[in-house]
């Protein structure tokens, strides 16, 4: 790619500048950076999924026109974007085959050789998955292999990975490594985009770092640390090392006693015998693989789905099923997984975004908003929480990180002994991860009861003091955080292979 740039919109916001990619055959090539930086648009670029204002892109020394994404195929180009797109109710075989059907008589799908042709794509790539099963029936990891094999149906030979790890386990991930070394074996070549520098320094063999739409530094990656590539990504070096510090005040807050969600005609609970506690000066973590009862849990705790059995507790006072209103009024605070439907009203302002829970504070005694009120309580926000735009523009415009910060702040100004993280640092880069992980363990200094729900084991391990596991909608692991629960043994609870409590009532 040799001097792509591109534009958008109105208010000329420039995405890539000039930017020149060289990857070589049979590399693993990880592409880094800040939210925004400008790598993803690059991907899209070179997949056919835009188009570029200026620049040329040559592959094999010929050079390309790539208009779409079945171009890119074509031209032997395959991306695994960071969310799944397969059908959950076909099979591995004709997830793969979609939109490039075999036909029978030109003119029926052909199943069976559908079958036939992906599982040869599997046996010659050695991935371990049938093609018959559904994806429906199948991992989160093993969905990543059919994404991966959906590439090489298409006889793909560079491979884009979108932040193929955000949603794997441990051992996920290294079977994953495993199969895209096997790939480089066969001559392939793979650009990696993500955010997790170890994983960088782990699988590949150069690094391409993009700042605010430009190409910083090409290195080889043998020849950097993780300070280096965090501090050419973001301007300073960014390793998350926090310490906790000592155990505290630990008067219980929330506490959740046999919860359960049964829904008719489902054999197994959503959520299966839901027990624990979160005290005061305490960051419990909660992990797990997706469709294992995270969103669910998350759901009940905000008020947002009833339990059909069990008790929910707020300092000692039942609060079983009572509503979000309800909750709100009690000093519950929410930093939702889905900051964008659930924690903010894209086509409001900023200001309006940091008063949405607390409205009824900026009226006059008339009934109307006390707009001199809000724009000093905004202007405090924003500077407090250094986010990145101003008070009147639409928050929708801002980045993934900058929406976050807002919701943090509206949340985080109104706390009062407990706060629901949900997913907090889901696709932000290492910036915004820090700055949030500062605000939770602040929150945790102030005395207030903190619950971490994340599918980020690193996330966990970093700051929780209580670690629990959930698979199938039970809890299968409680233990306080300490050098002997490691990432591996993580690993193994959230794939179903330990679990302390079995045969606990």
């Amino acid at each position: 790619m040799k001097n792509i740039s591109k534009t958008f919109g109105v208010t000329g916001l420039k995405a890539n500048d000039n930017v020149t990619l060289d990857v070589r055959r049979g590399e693993i090539h990880a592409l880094v950076g800040e939210n925004g930086a400008g790598k993803t648009t690059l991907m899209n670029i070179l997949y056919g999924i835009m188009q570029p204002d200026s620049g040329t892109i040559s592959l094999n020394g010929k050079e390309l026109k790539i208009l779409n994404p079945i171009a890119a195929n074509k031209a032997g180009i395959g991306m695994v974007h960071q969310h799944s797109r397969l059908v959950n109710e076909f099979t591995v075989a004709q997830n793969v085959v979609l939109g490039a059907e075999p036909k029978k008589a030109a003119i029926f799908f052909d199943n069976r050789k559908a079958e036939a042709e992906v599982a040869a794509v599997i046996e010659k790539n050695r991935f371990h998955i049938s093609p018959e099963m559904k994806i429906s029936e199948i991992s989160v990891g093993q969905m990543q292999q059919v994404e991966i094999i959906k590439m090489l149906y298409r006889k793909a030979e560079l491979l884009i990975l979108d932040e193929p790890t955000s949603i794997l386990t441990e051992q996920e991930i290294q079977r994953l490594f495993d199969t895209l070394r096997e790939l480089i074996k066969r001559g392939k070549t793979v650009i990696l985009i993500t955010h997790k520098l170890s994983e960088v320094k782990d699988i590949s063999d150069r690094i391409t770092v993009m700042r605010k739409g430009r190409i910083v530094s090409v290195k080889d990656t043998a020849d950097v640390d993780e300070r280096e590539i965090s501090k050419m990504m973001v301007g300073k070096s960014v390793i998350f090392d926090f310490a906790k510090g000592e155990e505290g005040c630990r008067e219980t807050v929330l506490s959740l006693e046999k919860v359960s969600i049964r829904k008719k005609r489902q054999g197994h609970p959503i959520l299966d015998n839901i027990s624990f506690n979160a005290s005061s000066c305490e960051i419990v973590g909660i992990t797990g693989v997706a469709g294992n009862g995270l969103t669910e849990l998350e759901d009940v705790i905000a008020g947002l789905q009833k339990i059909s059995s069990g008790s929910i507790y707020h300092n000692d006072e039942d609060i079983t099923n009572i509503s979000p209103k309800a909750l709100r009024e009690r000093g519950l605070a929410y930093v939702p997984t889905d900051r964008l439907k659930r924690g903010s009203s894209l086509d409001t302002s900023v200001k309006e975004n940091l008063i949405l829970t607390s409205h009824h504070d900026f009226m006059k005694r008339c009934g109307v908003f006390d707009d001199n009120k809000i724009s000093e309580h905004s202007r405090r926000l924003i500077s407090e929480y250094k986010i990145d735009g101003h008070s009147d523009v639409p928050i929708g415009t801002l980045s993934g990180g900058n929406i976050q910060k807002v919701i943090l702040a509206r949340e985080l100004d109104n706390v009062k002994d407990f706060v629901l993280f949900s997913e907090p640092t889901w696709g932000l880069d290492v910036a915004s991860s820090e700055f949030i992980y500062e605000k939770m363990l602040e929150m945790r200094a102030r005395g207030v009861a903190v619950v971490l729900i994340s599918s980020n084991i690193d996330e966990i391990l970093t700051l929780a003091d209580t670690i629990f596991v959930m698979y199938r909608g039970r809890l299968v692991a409680g233990r306080a955080s300490g050098p002997d629960l490691t990432r591996e043994v993580i690993g193994e609870y959230m794939l179903g292979l330990k679990d302390d409590f079995r045969g606990e009532e």
